[in-house]
């Protein structure tokens, strides 16, 4: 009985090592995947485009990208000036609000720049394709916010 027990607790042993090293090695290469992979944009989840698509694709992100990174840039700076602000002594309420206007407006800009950039790359997709888009839209919009082309640009 001791034999047996020393067996199988060699056998436990080597399945936990085994295990642990499988887990290392998958997500090493899941990070290495999603580098090599960068997902830019919402078509980059779409895997059946054509070399037109992304061609024209990477024309429309040319316009879109820097635009709203400008405006993610503005909200930080916003969002800088308004923590600052709420902390100031004495507190000065009417800038509060002016700061937070700001913030409202810039992340409405920031929306309305994503739902016309949607727009825009819907119109790239074959009917089957737009199926797919309208999954991924839904899903990236589900957890709140605009998916990857939020705030953080996720």
């Amino acid at each position: 009985m001791h034999i047996f027990l020393h067996y199988v607790s060699g056998f436990l042993t080597a399945l936990i090592l085994v295990s642990a090293i499988l887990i290392i090695v998958y997500n090493h290469l899941k990070r290495k995947h999603l580098k090599k992979n960068k997902i830019i944009g919402y078509l980059d989840l779409i895997p059946d485009l054509t070399q037109q698509q992304r061609k024209q694709a990477q024309s429309i992100r040319k316009v879109f990208l820097p635009k709203v990174a400008g405006i993610r840039k503005c909200l930080h700076i916003q969002r800088s000036k308004l923590a600052e602000a709420l902390f100031m002594e004495p507190c000065n309420e009417l800038e509060i609000q002016s700061i937070s206007k700001k913030i409202i407006r810039l992340q409405t800009e920031l929306e309305h720049e994503v739902v016309e950039h949607i727009l825009e790359e819907k119109e790239l997709l074959s009917p089957s394709q737009k199926r797919n888009f309208y999954t991924i839209i839904v899903d990236q919009f589900s957890a709140g916010g605009l998916g990857i082309h939020d705030i953080k640009g996720k």
